[in-house]
């Protein structure tokens, strides 16, 4: 009975009932929506010529539950949709502060029940924007096919080879909200207040 009682009080609440997949605007000037396990976001702005894809991009991610010393995701993976052509990137970012990461060695995706998909840091991944520690994947054929099968499972393992070691750092990352958040940024990639 308490518990019945707690739970109709906090579903009350302002602002509680009905918004956990609702858009809304953040202090930072985005349009955000939490879906699950992912956040995605829309800038209000677009600048053709950013030297950023948050300037000209909708972007989607989901996040590891390890931590680096800036008590940020260590790990995480972001879907994101060019605002000015449509096209969608995928982009793994490897922020960890504690342990560094193994170029030598390709980072690993693993789908259950399926062969290991095997990115090469030079051959299949590439950084852009100035930043050292994310990469996207280059070829559009195999972001294609990663994203769809992203879109059709659940969670996806995210095995990064780790130096001094020749064992995988291996974690889980959730899918769960990612079909919501393409569509979030799908239905948000053309409301701007400047262009």
């Amino acid at each position: 009975m308490l518990l019945r009682s707690c739970l109709a009080v906090f579903l009350l609440l302002p602002g509680v009932s009905g918004t956990f997949a609702e858009p809304f605007r953040h202090s930072t000037g985005e349009w955000r929506e939490y879906n699950r396990d992912w956040l995605a976001a829309c800038p209000d702005t677009i600048n053709e010529d950013g030297l950023s894809y948050h300037e000209f991009s909708c972007f989607a991610s989901t996040y590891s539950q390890q931590l680096n010393a800036a008590n940020l995701p260590a790990y995480s993976l972001t879907i994101i949709r060019n605002r000015l052509n449509g096209e969608f990137d995928i982009a793994v970012t490897l922020a960890d502060t504690e342990r560094d990461f193994d170029a030598t060695r390709p980072l690993v995706l693993q789908f259950a029940g399926d062969p290991a998909e095997e990115l090469d840091f030079s051959a299949d991944l590439e950084t852009r924007y100035n930043t050292v520690n994310q990469f996207f994947v280059r070829d559009p054929d195999r972001k294609a096919n990663l994203l769809q099968r992203f879109k059709d499972r659940n969670a996806v393992e995210l095995e990064v080879p780790l130096e001094g070691t020749p064992e995988n750092l291996t974690m889980r990352l959730s899918l769960r909200g990612l079909t919501a958040s393409l569509d979030f940024m799908e239905a948000y990639a053309r409301r701007i207040e400047q262009y």
